[in-house]
């Protein structure tokens, strides 16, 4: 058997209002830094979590390639928007991360231009939990004044890879890390620091 053939043919129950909700779900997380969403329901036999599954379904087509940390979904995506396969980190507009420990570095994917920072990728992290990592504190738009977020299961040296990607505004990665079917974004923007007494 194939993996074209072991993977489910289904993606949006509700095409049109499915596809709306998750695109929404994706404004509003990078609207609301660390605030978390409940985007979509799994998809039976799917190696992806609910809002990494729909969130590809949403933003991806044919004109955006996506670069997979491992291919178990890839020819799903595909079948579905038309989103071919980056052949590396830094020609992806999304990168799909399902093993954040050994994530490449931020710095190997596309970071845009200072005349085009739109031209960057988005990565999609499926982390072990969003509240059971070390505590930290996130400010910038869209945050009122701070917001306490435990991100589980990262790199060591990923928060520390993420003040230099904050530091590079307005060019740099955004991310959207999500569990199941939560999500919580986080863009270029915001400032992470890491709570008194959390090393």
């Amino acid at each position: 058997m194939t993996v074209l053939q072991a993977i489910p043919s289904v993606g949006f129950t509700d095409p049109v209002h499915d596809a709306q909700r998750a695109f929404r779900g994706a404004l509003d997380a990078f609207s609301h830094p660390g605030r978390p969403l409940q985007i979509g329901r799994q998809i039976a036999g799917l190696p992806l979590g609910a809002a990494m599954a729909h969130l590809l379904l949403a933003m991806t087509d044919p004109d955006t390639p996506v670069w997979w940390q491992a291919e178990s979904a890839a020819h799903w995506v595909r079948f579905h928007t038309g989103a071919g396969p980056a052949a590396q980190p830094l020609s992806a507009a999304f990168g799909v991360i399902t093993r954040p420990a050994d994530m490449p570095a931020l710095d190997d994917f596309a970071r845009g231009t200072t005349a085009s920072p739109e031209f960057s990728t988005t990565l999609l992290i499926e982390v072990l939990s969003l509240d059971g990592g070390p505590a930290l504190q996130w400010h910038g738009p869209g945050i009122q004044t701070a917001r306490r977020v435990q991100v589980a299961g990262l790199a060591p040296d990923f928060w520390t890879q993420w003040q230099a990607n904050h530091a590079g505004f307005p060019q740099g990665v955004d991310v959207i890390f999500t569990c199941g079917d939560r999500a919580i974004g986080l863009p270029r923007t915001t400032r992470v620091a890491r709570l008194e007494g959390i090393t």
